[in-house]
């Protein structure tokens, strides 16, 4: 959501078909998901970072964090020089924090966001140490970045319930309750740097595909068919990263906003996970053990979403497997050689079985309500004519 949207009340996760009947006199528009155009726009966002500092470690599609190595002075400076240029080259707003250690910088950016006058920029340190100290003791512990709920709940049974409560607490208490990591968030809070910055891994542990139903599925017959093609739309990715993966699972769920007398026994989601034999991106092995969901799925149910995710990634050919376990289509390299097919005639030019149907099924999701792809498809380039 837009900052305007959530100024008007609007919950996160909140479902459009709710919000759709006042939506125009609340001034609200919708949009549906715009992959395409959200990765090409972040990969610049992250370009555009890179040519302002020598380390840019990718932290989500929509943040990053980068070393700064200039004098504390020009730290400012610096921080509107990268946000002005984004703003130039990119159109795009962002928040700028910059701290110590990376728990500063992030909480730097979260101030940056929320307090007006600061304008999007905050550097920690240059703020009064008076300030710093009211801002700790107004922010809950559970939006520190690296204290997720459940430690949340842990730490305020101890008594500590903001972020000024757990930069005064013992870290080597911390370690001994709660683990390392929350160690290292209390000595980052005191400005001892312990998480270093990253470069991006090539590799990361998992790879989910997952997608919401424009119209439920409520038949296996159906749900063979989505799981055939998210089967392969997963290993597509897989082979596009030239990754393998060890562990599948297979989901599906119904809606949590059902409505009718029945809505609470409604919810429903099975899974099923299958281990390999070996690492493999082949989406024949894939389909297979993807459909160890079938079983599962009742019949009659409204199911609104599935997804594939994919574990034990390791670098293709990073462990090679016995031939007694190694699928005949594997080593065809089927996977890469379908690759090479859509990479000259599109992503739908082919696909195996009930997943490799040319022409959209009913519960594809349709995202009709798509802002145009402005920066990847000619057909819908931005056109500007002169009056």
């Amino acid at each position: 959501m837009s900052r305007e949207a959530k100024q008007l009340g609007i919950s996160v996760g909140a479902p459009w078909f709710k919000l759709a009947p006042t939506a125009a006199q609340r001034g609200l528009v919708a949009r549906s998901s715009n992959y395409e155009l959200y990765g090409d726009m972040s990969h610049r966002f992250l370009q555009v970072i890179a040519e302002h500092s020598g380390q840019v470690e990718k932290y989500s599609i929509d943040e990053a964090f980068a070393l700064f190595e200039g004098q504390p002075q020009a730290a400012r400076s610096f921080a509107a020089t990268v946000k002005a240029d984004i703003a130039r080259r990119l159109d795009l707003p962002v928040g700028v924090g910059l701290g110590a250690t990376k728990t500063l910088a992030k909480l730097a950016n979260l101030a940056a966001k929320s307090i007006g006058w600061m304008q999007g920029i905050c550097v920690w340190e240059a703020l009064p140490s008076d300030y710093r100290v009211s801002l700790l003791e107004s922010l809950p512990v559970q939006q520190l970045w690296g204290v997720g709920r459940r430690s949340a709940a842990k730490l305020e049974a101890l008594g500590i319930t903001t972020a000024a409560d757990l930069k005064a607490a013992d870290p080597q208490l911390i370690r001994r309750r709660h683990g390392l990591p929350l160690m290292r968030t209390v000595m980052e809070l005191n400005s001892h740097a312990c998480i270093e910055l990253e470069e991006e891994r090539e590799f990361r542990d998992s790879l989910v595909f997952s997608r919401s139903f424009s119209a439920p599925v409520t038949t296996r017959e159906v749900m063979d068919q989505v799981l055939s093609s998210y089967a392969q739309r997963a290993c597509s990715r897989l082979n596009k990263r030239s990754t393998e993966a060890r562990t599948v699972t297979a989901w599906a769920m119904t809606s949590w906003h059902s409505t009718g007398p029945e809505a609470e026994s409604a919810f429903h989601s099975p899974s099923a996970t299958a281990s390999l034999p070996s690492p493999t991106s082949d989406p024949v092995t894939l389909m297979r053990a993807a459909k160890r969901l079938l079983p599962l799925i009742e019949e009659g149910r409204r199911y609104t979403k599935a997804g594939i995710t994919l574990t034990g990634l390791s670098p293709a050919g990073q462990q090679a497997a016995f031939d007694l376990f190694t699928p005949d289509q594997d080593s065809r390299a089927l996977g890469p050689l379908m690759e090479q097919v859509r990479a000259r005639a599109g992503a739908e030019a082919i696909g195996l079985g009930r997943g490799g149907l040319r022409t959209a099924a009913d519960w594809e999701m349709r995202r009709e309500m798509m802002s145009p792809r402005y920066t990847t498809r000619w057909d819908e380039v931005l056109e500007v004519r002169a009056c």
